[in-house]
């Protein structure tokens, strides 16, 4: 199995052979935990902390599940009562963390970078759970998973993704993984909403939802971010439905076959329409849930065969 990476720090610095192993091996947790095998020891003895500097029920309970399922002792830090609200700086965090010698460190942070540092600091295998506008690799890898399970292939699909990708992670690892994966990529959105010299990352750019939709395979929508917004990105929820959100006129330009996703939470009404988030056969949304856990299953799996080895290597006095 092809995966050289000591961190998961975003999807920009793995190569295709290492995505592709990363999904294979999520796509047989998938299959396992659909049977009901969902006791494994790969994780044995080994020590997860979870660290969420921003509130996440998806991300948070996935990770923790995943870690469960192997076999880890998993533990979370309520980060909004810690010692960082005290003024604890982050490398001090990251200090005391070494002290408890864990061996994967899942962090979620508001600021971009902040999980990079985190992984120069510690002698342990970190997950970037979401790190500020940065990247979000565990999501692009599930929604990876999920288009393939249902197309058959990640590969010369046309893929959609729309809404708010200027203060979107999500779309920024995907936007990574499905152009390493020789996929035609289209930004759809209001100006305002998509990042300054998107048109310069090998996608194409759309500000008219139906032309964007035009034959896609794949159909990707984004919750507006309004927590990260500080202005006025948009008129008002209603109009922005009627322009941008996905409704049965806007879906019947894409493929007949092409599917819906979004990475939640939905704002309904808003982004997408209720009755198409809940069409079982378009809407794979549930699916992108469950991928979620047999992608993070596989994430530390392989992260902790690494850590492993060069722990291994390290008490041997061989140089890695």
């Amino acid at each position: 199995m092809s995966f050289r990476a000591d961190h998961l720090l975003g999807i920009e610095h793995l190569a295709p052979d290492e995505i592709t192993t990363l999904l294979d091996l999520a796509d047989r947790y998938a299959d396992l935990n659909r049977e009901g095998r969902r006791t494994h020891d790969v994780l044995a003895g080994m020590t997860q902390i979870n660290m969420f500097f921003e509130n996440s029920t998806r991300t948070q309970a996935s990770f923790e599940l995943a870690g469960k399922r192997l076999g880890a002792d998993v533990m979370n830090m309520g980060m909004q009562t810690s010692s960082v609200k005290k003024g604890e700086t982050l490398i001090d965090t990251a200090l005391t963390l070494n002290a408890m010698h864990p061996d994967l460190l899942v962090v979620r942070h508001p600021s971009s970078g902040a999980v990079d540092l985190l992984s120069q600091k510690v002698n342990c295998a970190v997950l970037n759970a979401g790190d500020g506008r940065h990247e979000h690799p565990t999501q692009g890898l599930l929604d990876a998973l999920t288009i393939r399970r249902e197309k058959g292939r990640l590969h010369r699909l046309t893929v959609a993704i729309c809404g708010d990708i200027a203060h979107s992670r999500v779309a920024r690892s995907n936007i990574i993984l499905l152009g390493k994966m020789e996929n035609r990529v289209r930004l759809v959105g209001p100006p305002t909403l998509l990042p300054a010299g998107c048109g310069d990352w090998g996608v194409e750019v759309y500000h008219d939802m139906k032309a964007g939709l035009e034959g896609a395979d794949v159909v990707m929508m984004l919750r507006l971010q309004k927590e990260r917004m500080d202005g006025g990105f948009i008129p008002s929820e209603r109009e922005y439905f009627h322009r941008y959100g996905l409704d049965a006129e806007k879906l019947a330009l894409a493929k007949e076959d092409a599917i819906v996703m979004h990475p939640g939470p939905m704002n309904r009404g808003v982004e997408i329409d209720g009755v198409i988030a809940d069409d079982i056969n378009r809407s794979v949304i549930q699916e992108q849930v469950e991928m979620g856990v047999a992608v993070r299953m596989a994430a530390m799996d392989l992260l902790a065969r690494n850590l492993r080895a060069r722990r291994g290597a390290e008490r041997a006095g061989v140089m890695v």
